[in-house]
């Protein structure tokens, strides 16, 4: 089972989508005679996005009526061939807004996951960075091994609706033998479909495509925001290319010191931190919280619920059902945002009636599902990318032993992260290491972000990615808030101290505090 809480929620942009509703490959040819740095893209319309990227509508104009741009890449399969094979990697523009006098670059976003479609996300997310575009070219991509960028594939569709309906959270030695068993047969799915990318999916992979990328679109430097995974792949790109870094910003920061296990744990704590905030916003409104009296009744409730189902499940989106596990994920999905508190609220008030349909489409969400039955490659890539860069492998048995201090971390969220761990237990392709190195002697400062009560990057992990990036490299912002990210919070503060930075140089005093 994938851990829900390393998946950037991309699926944020489907979420909204979908509640609305109901509450209303790999490039054979060798370029051996060729300088991939000196390709030239063809910029054309962009296409309808694929099953890969989510589907759906081809992305709207912008604002002000100007089209999005889109073209592919070549980048090696094998960076240590880089004459060999190539890949096609997805890419989507906006051109700058303003003066060409005035235009810095190309600001590359990349939006988390691992998994995540940043040719889908960049659009839905666009009108957000209207100043940026006013001197940058905003740029987004599907890194390699997801969307259209030689995408892994392990279940179909059918498939992984039951792969999403298991019980992950095994009570027994039965529930533990049919649990195992479908992780190795979702591993071995995967290594049957894509074996062929599965050892070139790395983050180190992904960030020698963006040095690559910052070259064919004529920058000298790369100017970057990253979000989630994303300020993973940055710290890894500025250790790999520390002179090549430009102005770039960090956000939403995974703790680069700590190893699965660890970030796990950490997770457990951070989800447990916002469903704590939740209830606490939820009881505290004027009028009266409908799923509890007080907070712990908020909690208590919602732990009962999960037992509940976890014996009985209820009618979900036919023919599916809401299981335990179903439940949590979707109600770990409504924590990334606090935009989509009243959505949880809804969703818990509907399950505690007997009907699953609004936690299940969070659920779906968090997965890649779409209406239509259809599943992105969200998953096949997050755990492909995830597996290819952490090196540990862990057991039922040592999964067992380490239950209690994850359930001590998080009664609700505890066991589900805890054997999530079994993700890359007999993966094909060994993990790189224990966590990335992201030392990065040399680089310009980067801006580092970190929300108080983000429940999938806690923030105790923006401190640690400025110290691991070394002196002079990172500088704090903290932005007290709720859910996964502060840039996208609207807060002008956050949005100040980013902007001025990325657009005119001027980078905010370290330690600087955003309420």
């Amino acid at each position: 089972m994938p851990n829900p809480s390393r998946l950037r929620a991309a699926a944020l942009t489907v979420t909204a989508v979908l509640l609305s509703t109901v509450l209303a490959g790999c490039g054979g040819a060798s370029e051996n005679d060729q300088d991939l740095s000196a390709q030239k893209l063809s910029w054309t319309d962009c296409p309808v996005p694929s099953q890969a990227e989510g589907g759906g509508d081809a992305p709207s104009p912008l604002p002000d009526g100007d089209e999005w741009q889109c073209a592919t890449m070549k980048a090696p399969r094998d960076w240590d061939d880089p004459r060999g094979d190539t890949i096609d990697i997805a890419l989507i523009r906006a051109k700058a807004s303003g003066e060409a006098s005035e235009r810095i670059g190309s600001l590359i976003f990349n939006f988390g996951g691992p998994g995540g479609s940043g040719v889908t996300t960049l659009p839905a997310f666009g009108a957000d960075y209207t100043t940026l575009r006013t001197r940058y070219d905003l740029v987004s991509f599907d890194p390699r091994g997801v969307g259209r960028s030689a995408a892994v594939w392990c279940e179909n569709d059918q498939q992984l609706d039951v792969y999403f309906q298991q019980d992950a959270t095994p009570d027994d030695a039965r529930e533990r033998t049919e649990y195992v068993d479908n992780v190795k047969e979702f591993n071995e799915a995967c290594e049957k479909n894509s074996e062929e990318m599965l050892p070139h999916v790395r983050t180190t992979d992904a960030a020698r495509d963006m040095d690559l990328m910052r070259q064919v679109l004529g920058d000298d430097k790369l100017h970057y925001f990253g979000i989630s995974y994303g300020t993973e792949l940055g710290g890894v790109y500025a250790h790999l290319f520390p002179k090549n870094v430009g102005r770039a910003v960090f956000d939403a920061v995974v703790d680069p010191t700590q190893n699965p296990e660890q970030g796990s744990l950490g997770q457990a704590k951070g989800f447990q931190l916002a469903l704590d905030n939740y209830a606490q916003h939820c009881v505290s409104q004027v009028e009266d919280c409908p799923v509890g009296d007080s907070a712990q009744d908020v909690k208590d409730r919602i732990a009962q619920l999960l037992k509940d189902l976890d014996g009985k499940p209820i009618p979900g989106i036919f023919p599916r059902e809401l299981t335990q596990t179903a439940a949590t994920s979707g109600i770990a999905q409504a924590l990334y945002s606090q935009d989509f508190w009243e959505y949880l609220t809804e969703g818990l008030q509907q399950a505690y009636d007997g009907d699953g349909q609004i936690l299940m489409l969070l659920s779906d969400s968090l997965n890649g599902r779409n209406q239509n039955g259809e599943y992105s490659n969200l998953t096949a890539a997050n755990v492909s990318i995830n597996c290819a860069d952490d090196k540990p492998r862990y057991d039922t048995e040592y999964v067992q032993r380490k239950l209690s201090e994850f359930r001590a971390a998080s009664p609700v969220f505890g066991d589900y992260l805890a054997w999530s761990m079994l993700s890359c237990t007999d993966w094909a392709v060994p993990g790189a290491a224990d966590h990335p190195d992201v030392s990065a002697p040399g680089s310009a400062p980067i801006l580092v972000v970190g929300n108080t009560g983000d429940p999938a990057t806690p923030y105790e992990g923006a401190r640690r990615m400025v110290q691991a990036l070394g002196k002079g490299v990172g500088v704090e912002l903290t932005y007290k808030g709720q859910g996964h990210g502060a840039y996208d919070s609207k807060n002008t503060c956050v949005q100040g101290a980013v902007d001025g930075y990325l657009l005119n140089g001027r980078m905010p005093t370290a330690g600087t505090v955003c309420s």
